[in-house]
Parts: C-alpha cells; structure tokens; sequence
C-alpha cells in the first residue's frame, strides 16, 4: 500500500552513507533526532540498512525501501510521531553493530547478507527468548571462546536493557565454574568486561543511578576503547604522539 507521505518524498534531504568506511548508525541517529513532525529524510546506502529500521522506528518514523541499483539502496523516513530517545526504547542502545561496515568494505552482497543474518537473530518478531537474556547469552559465549571485545559490548548492551548486579554476580560466578579458576585469574579477570562489570558494581554500591553509569562506562569502555571498538586505528607511534602534544 502507498504511504500517505509518498508524494513528499522528493522533497527530503538526502543523507549518503555510502563512502563512509566508519560507523554510519550514528550520523543518521544524529540527523533524525532533529528532523520535525511530518518531515523526512532519505538515507542512501549500497546494502539495505535494516538496524535503522527499529532504531527510527523508535524515534517515530516510518519507512520505505526502495533498491535503485545492485549497489544503491534509497530508505526514505518520515516521521509521523514525536518520540524521545531512550535506552530502554532500543534507539539509544549503545554499541550498533558497527562491525556490519567492514563487511562492506569487502563486498556490498556480503554486507547485505550478513544484515540479514543481523535481522534474522536480533530483530526477529515474537521471539521466545527475550532481548536481555539473548545479551546475556551471547556475552557468555562470547566470554566462553575469549572474545573479550565482543562479551564487553553486550554487557553494557544488556545493562542498558536493565540487567542487575545480582544477575551479573552469578554470571561471572558461573564463569570461574565452567572456564576453571586459572583461566578465570589469568585471563577473564584482566579484561575489559570484567572491568565493566566491576565499575558498575562499584558505582551501584556507591549510590550512583544507571544513566550515569552508562555514561560512565561508555566513556570507559565505548568506542573509544581501542579493545572494544569494531574498527581498526594504527596505534598512534612515539614520534606521533610527540607531534600531537607539540599542537
């Protein structure tokens, strides 16, 4: 059926993502959150970006996907509803899956399969297991295989969806049960989810409410946290940081 905004839609700035190697989601979230009622905007991407489907969605836009060409897709967002970005909404999830671009940068079909796969897992309608526990789950498996950078982001994911202390006490319990106490010393307790967990802990214990904590340890332990982005960055040599203090 024709949206009642189709013939509006020539009208909306186009946002082109296409030659950005980096994180993308949150350029668009950016420009979203600004757009007024009854206005839109179309984004420009060489895969269908389907996790800003429900992440627009939540901030009151509906969408229409149109395929230009094999490496052209133009999604057109209208906003219908004046929504605010919250955590608990899924907009404002930290961590987006990032790492869906460097898919991109080795083919586009690849980085549109694995959307899919993306959508299959994490967006599935009427799914039996809850978005909390599959965070929980997956940081688990993750933690299980030491893939430390990938069991940090979903913590923090799943403390921003209302995960407790308690829940994650008899988590890490459970991994010095199953990983052994010598893995667990030498190997869990230096890590970055580890970290985390003990500065929410700490700061839960100190009176600190869970806003603030999430801003806390995304400073810490968000993207700018070289062991827990998805995207490589050449680590800055001697000579470079002394021409960077010189500034």
């Amino acid at each position: 059926m024709e949206a009642s905004w189709e013939g509006k839609k020539a009208s909306f700035p186009v946002v082109d993502v296409r030659h950005l190697t980096a994180n993308f989601l949150p350029v668009i979230l950016h420009k979203a959150q600004q757009v007024s009622l009854n206005e839109g905007i179309c984004v420009v991407q060489s895969f269908e970006p389907k996790p800003l489907y429900s992440a627009l969605e939540d901030l009151g836009f509906e969408h229409e996907t149109k395929k230009a060409s094999a490496h052209e897709y133009r999604v057109y967002f209208y906003r219908t509803q004046m929504k605010a970005i919250t955590f608990e909404s899924g907009a404002d999830m930290p961590f987006k899956p990032t790492a869906i671009v460097n898919f991109k940068s080795i083919d586009d079909t690849l980085a549109g399969t694995v959307v899919d796969f993306w959508e299959l897992i994490w967006e599935k309608k009427d799914s039996a297991i809850d978005l909390k526990t599959k965070l929980l789950l997956s940081m688990s498996n993750a933690i299980g295989a030491s893939r430390f950078r990938q069991a940090t982001r979903e913590l923090i994911k799943a403390y921003s969806l209302g995960v407790t202390v308690e829940e994650m006490d008899e988590l890490f319990s459970l991994f010095a049960w199953n990983q052994g106490i010598g893995h667990f010393s030498s190997e869990i307790g230096p890590s970055t989810v580890f970290g985390t967990y003990k500065q929410i802990k700490k700061r839960e214990q100190e009176g600190v409410d869970r806003r603030s904590i999430l801003d806390e340890i995304m400073e810490d332990f968000g993207d700018r946290n070289p062991e827990v982005n998805t995207f490589y960055k050449r680590q800055m040599k001697c000579c470079d940081r002394r021409e960077e203090a010189q500034k």
